[in-house]
């Protein structure tokens, strides 16, 4: 999975999310903004660093380093990077604040002693995302990095809570970038399945989706195929193959029914409901319509 990408768009989105994993957060944290910096001569590039606004006094930068595999050499590139880029810009900053994220204490660099001083001065924050608590406990923004740490179970699990907890308590366009998220938190993990085949398992409303939207908007039969073909394979792949009358039959069916079986089958637990599904449609074509 592809988290440092993850973690830095949740950064820029949100750069103050930084501080709600800190005990004591800067006053102006709302003002912070995230970047990426190079410092030549040696070359450093630090992918996370928080910025005070320039339009205060000389602030503190805050240097997040996200790190999912252990690295023995961590900290010496770290805190080098650090403290070269605050000498190089001293006039602009008061102090500077390392964060480093873990997903648990066992991915931290072994030999820890020669940076005792500053490990254990209150100037670096360490976080094991595995021990902030239950994630259902957690801000919303805590809670997509601790997705990321999540077997693929547990997951899925969460991530169905986290956007029920998105579409009832964040409004419009915000909660819109965080289902992105989550989606695409959950594809990293899902690599087999594509997109579309994700936000079915995650239950968005295909008619939300991107694809969706461009099937409505040009009126492809081709993409109305599409999405019954994706249907029949998550079908097979949660109850074995299933019969070519029951393909032809979802394969038949109208765009917007299809985007009705992609939310019903979340709630199949046998080859049986499906049938059933299918034979009440068969028998009711207007049943469950929606509305183009």
């Amino acid at each position: 999975m592809r988290r440092d990408s993850i973690f830095y768009q949740l950064f820029q989105q949100s750069p103050t999310l930084l501080f709600e994993l800190l005990t004591n957060r800067p006053p102006n944290a709302e003002e912070y903004r995230f970047d990426s910096v190079a410092v030549k001569e040696p070359k450093f590039e630090i992918d996370g660093v928080f910025l005070p606004p320039e339009n205060d006094d000389a602030g503190v930068v805050y240097f997040c380093e996200v790190q999912f595999q252990k690295d023995e050499m961590l900290y010496e590139r770290v805190f080098a990077e650090s403290a070269l880029y605050f000498y190089r810009n001293r006039p602009r900053f008061n102090d500077w604040q390392a964060v480093i994220i873990y997903p648990a204490r066992n991915v931290e660099q072994s030999s820890v002693y020669p940076h005792r001083s500053l490990l254990n001065g209150g100037q670096v924050h360490r976080v094991y995302l595995d021990e902030l608590g239950d994630i259902r406990s957690l801000s919303v923004g805590v809670a997509l990095m601790v997705l990321t740490t999540l077997n693929k179970t547990q997951a899925l699990e969460q991530a169905r809570y986290l956007l029920a907890k998105t579409r009832q308590q964040v409004p419009p366009p915000t909660s819109q970038a965080i289902i992105e998220m989550i989606t695409t938190i959950i594809a990293y993990k899902f690599e087999r399945l594509n997109r579309t085949e994700v936000e079915s398992m995650l239950g968005i409303a295909l008619k939300k989706t991107r694809l969706y939207q461009d099937i409505k908007e040009e009126g492809l039969e081709e993409g109305r195929q599409a999405i019954a073909s994706m249907l029949s394979r998550q079908l097979t792949k949660r109850f074995g193959e299933i019969s070519a009358q029951m393909r032809a039959s979802i394969s038949g069916l109208p765009l917007p029914v299809l985007q009705d079986l992609s939310e019903a089958l979340l709630d199949f637990t046998s080859i049986a409901d499906l049938q059933a599904w299918l034979e009440a449609r068969s028998l009711n074509p207007n049943i469950a319509q929606s509305n183009d």
